[in-house]
């Protein structure tokens, strides 16, 4: 492990006010979202899609790095030029998603546990000949009646924390996600509850499996009602209970903080994270910064339609959601950019 370099990277990714553009939904998940749209779930069209991504002009100015799938990584344009290589080429960082998916824990109605620490070494490896130099681990925690239970939320921090030494063993910046997702009616209370709950046991396991926290890059979900809770909050709420949360649970040593956008809306993710750069901005010890999937993609998803005509209107949806988020950054995004 060359710790310098790590370190170098970790910087590199948040540097300039850029974030992180997630694309590494599976394929699975990836078609699901097409056949909404009436895209077709090929293998072509992913391609092509994915195409679309990388080759957006002025991607680079907003975003450092990308996190891509096992097929994405081994895909080419149409004129035969690797994914990785013309991202690279931008300036862009290529990482890739090395976890397997989240399966149903044993006796464990509601509650799930990531699996894909099984030849991750050798898997790493072939990756880092690929290009990629940073990785992205995704845990998940339900809130629910009587979960998270302590043997989930203890069983996905082990698993993390496992992941990110073998990762930086690599050479690799982990990327730490342990989501706790938006889904059912839990309130803004309880979401912070939780997520504090997650922070610390992750935290712990990351320090006893030897992690060095300096170079790793922490992408937690921000504390919000669940999506089916009567009482929703400001965006001034929200911000201030994430900000709550992540200065009591995450050492000042992380470099960074990177959000999910765990199923926001694009414009309500960018102006929360806008929130907390500006109510924030003289207490934070880390950068805060995004690594967003749908929240940037889906615009442009929705404009392109599988449709080569209106490639590059997509691509300008692209640009303009990144954009968004990088002035989010700064404490300076408006809805006023959404009109113009």
């Amino acid at each position: 492990m060359n710790a310098q370099q790590l370190i170098d990277t970790s910087t590199a990714l948040v540097a300039d006010h850029k974030g992180l553009l997630a694309m590494d939904e599976s394929n699975p998940t990836c078609n699901k979202r097409f056949a909404m749209l009436g895209i077709p779930p090929t293998v072509e069209a992913r391609r092509a899609y994915r195409e679309l991504i990388v080759t957006t002009p002025g991607l680079a100015q907003s975003i450092s790095g990308a996190i891509l799938y096992d097929e994405t990584i081994r895909q080419q344009t149409k004129d035969g030029i690797p994914l990785v290589k013309v991202l690279t080429d931008a300036g862009i960082i290529p990482g890739i998603k090395v976890d397997t998916g989240a399966k149903e824990m044993a006796d464990r109605p509601h509650e799930k546990i990531t699996e894909g620490l099984d030849g991750l070494r050798d898997r790493l490896a072939e990756y880092s000949q690929m290009g990629a130099r940073f990785a992205k681990w995704r845990a998940v925690t339900t809130i629910g009646d009587g979960i998270p239970s302590r043997g989930c939320i203890e069983a996905n921090a082990q698993a993390l924390a496992r992941y990110a030494a073998l990762c930086q063993e690599g050479g690799f910046v982990p990327i730490v996600e342990p989501e706790v997702l938006m889904n059912g009616d839990h309130t803004l209370e309880r979401c912070s509850e939780v997520t504090e709950k997650v922070l610390r046991a992750v935290f712990d396991q990351l320090y006893i499996q030897r992690v060095m926290i300096e170079a790793i890059i922490l992408k937690p979900n921000m504390v919000a009602p669940g999506l089916d809770c009567p009482e929703q909050k400001a965006v001034e709420e929200v911000a201030d209970a994430t900000m709550r949360c992540l200065l009591r649970a995450v050492p000042a040593a992380v470099p960074a903080i990177a959000f999910l956008s765990g199923g926001q809306s694009a414009q309500l993710a960018s102006a929360r994270l806008n929130a907390m750069n500006v109510r924030f901005k003289s207490r934070m010890p880390w950068a805060l910064a995004f690594s967003f999937a749908r929240a940037i993609q889906q615009p442009a998803l929705e404009i392109w339609q599988g449709k080569v005509a209106n490639v590059k209107m997509a691509q300008q949806a692209l640009v303009h959601r990144a954009e968004c988020d990088r002035a989010a950054r700064r404490g300076e995004y408006t809805t006023a950019m959404e009109t113009n």
